[in-house]
């Protein structure tokens, strides 16, 4: 079932999210729940915090899709290939995170809006999957960054606090004053933010 992705500043997404003690059939369904829902958004990952769920859980999909819509590997790296999509991890947790870069970043709690934010590289986290079973991740690429942006939201934490100052003000200033774009504009301006990286990562591998 897709539910309502909240927005901010709505107060359930700075709540700290709880662990789970085990993997009941009540929260698979919240699992199958959060997919649906991130799919129906045209999104890469989502927190269940952001559907008003105080859980530990995350679920992603950063696998590119061709033309007819279907996942595929092509432009992912080597680790991230070998990590298996979608992913659900309940109580997910970094144990390893090594050097910098950066991204820029969009939220579907913050829909409309993106930001260059600074991540880890490489990480190693751990957690549990659907089933309850031990789950290892070893990633780069965009699938870290994504399971970080997304396990700060467990925190209650959005990528816009991770921006300077400056940046961070004018951004919720403009949410109050204007509130969001609707979603044909939030559809243009991914389409933009998509074809900025695209240009971006073809004129790294030319260099």
């Amino acid at each position: 079932m897709k539910r309502e992705v909240l927005k901010f500043p709505d107060p359930r997404l700075r709540k700290k999210a709880l662990s789970v003690s085990a993997v009941t059939p009540e929260l698979q369904a919240l699992a199958d729940d959060m997919l649906e829902t991130m799919y129906g958004e045209n999104g890469i990952g989502l927190a269940a915090p952001q559907i008003g769920e105080s859980v530990r859980l995350l679920v992603i999909d950063t696998r590119p899709t061709d033309e007819d819509g279907q996942p595929t590997d092509e432009g992912m790296t080597e680790l991230e290939r070998q990590v298996k999509q979608p992913i659900i991890i309940f109580n997910p947790e970094i144990l390893v995170a090594q050097e910098k870069t950066k991204y820029d970043e969009g939220c579907l709690s913050v829909p409309g809006y993106y930001e260059s934010v600074e991540r880890s590289r490489y990480i190693e986290a751990k957690g549990l999957d659907r089933e309850g079973r031990e789950l290892l991740i070893r990633t780069d690429g965009l699938l870290a960054i994504c399971l970080q942006h997304e396990m700060d939201h467990l925190e209650g934490k959005l990528f816009i606090d991770r921006l300077s100052f400056v940046k961070s003000e004018r951004i919720k200033s403009k949410i109050k004053k204007s509130g969001y774009p609707t979603p044909q504009e939030v559809e243009e301006e991914r389409a933009k933010v998509r074809e900025a990286r695209a240009q971006a990562k073809a004129k790294s591998t030319e260099t």
